[in-house]
């Protein structure tokens, strides 16, 4: 909340999903005055969530911010806003940090996009979700987060959005969210074979056919974010 609240760009509708969560949320969403919706309830896991909160933002333009995450700068959102002004640009996204849960200072690995092409997504690639900013009429036109997925949402949204439906993205060359180390489909081996076999349906749900290669490569080029890092 700090970290949105001292960004540059002033134009921000935040809203704040919680499920019921009892690490005084409520109590702590108060001393940010500019929070204009929290919602805490139960509700079935994190992409529920996250659509709750794409269907209640009013804005033109609407990013995802974890609750373990940060963005990198102050003038993350003014530079993102920027890029939209091009009407043909129908997303943005950026770069990533990984850092230490308690030090956000200290890097541990560090995930560089690249420009998009159009044979990205079959050579392994995907963006930083937490970095990828999207028009609120592509999810109208083409959907929000499927939540019959639990740990692969996020690449099947981006998956759909950029290949099959062709929306035109933006890189922007910075780093936009350090985002604290671990995650679900990380934190186990079990997690990890979850998100292979939830990448391979998500190909499958948009009647798209990978390389043989593709699914092999999109872990493996996960090893490049550790060179440099300690």
């Amino acid at each position: 909340m700090s970290s949105i609240a001292s960004q540059s760009y002033s134009n921000i509708e935040h809203i704040i999903v919680d499920g019921l969560s009892s690490d005084n949320t409520i109590e702590i969403v108060s001393q940010f005055p500019h929070v204009a919706t929290c919602i805490s309830e139960k509700d079935e896991g994190i992409y529920f969530a996250m659509n709750k909160g794409i269907e209640m933002a009013t804005g033109d333009v609407i990013g995802i911010l974890n609750a373990d995450d940060v963005y990198a700068h102050k003038e993350v959102l003014s530079k993102v806003m920027a890029l939209f002004e091009n009407p043909s640009t129908d997303a943005v996204y950026g770069d990533l940090d990984f850092v230490d849960a308690k030090d956000l200072s200290k890097v541990k690995r560090s995930w560089r996009s690249g420009a998009f092409k159009k044979n990205s997504f079959y050579e392994g690639w995907m963006p930083p979700h937490p970095t990828f900013f999207v028009r609120s009429g592509i999810y109208i036109q083409y959907g929000t987060f499927n939540t019959t997925l639990t740990s692969a949402a996020d690449y099947e949204l981006m998956l759909r959005l950029l290949v099959k439906n062709k929306i035109t993205p933006t890189y922007l060359k910075d780093i936009l969210v350090k985002m604290r180390y671990g995650g679900k489909s990380t934190a186990s081996m079990k997690n990890r074979l979850v998100a292979n076999y939830e990448d391979r349906m998500a190909w499958r749900l948009n009647g798209l056919k990978p390389h043989f290669f593709t699914l092999i490569l999109k872990p493996l080029k996960k090893i490049k974010q550790f060179i440099g890092n300690g």
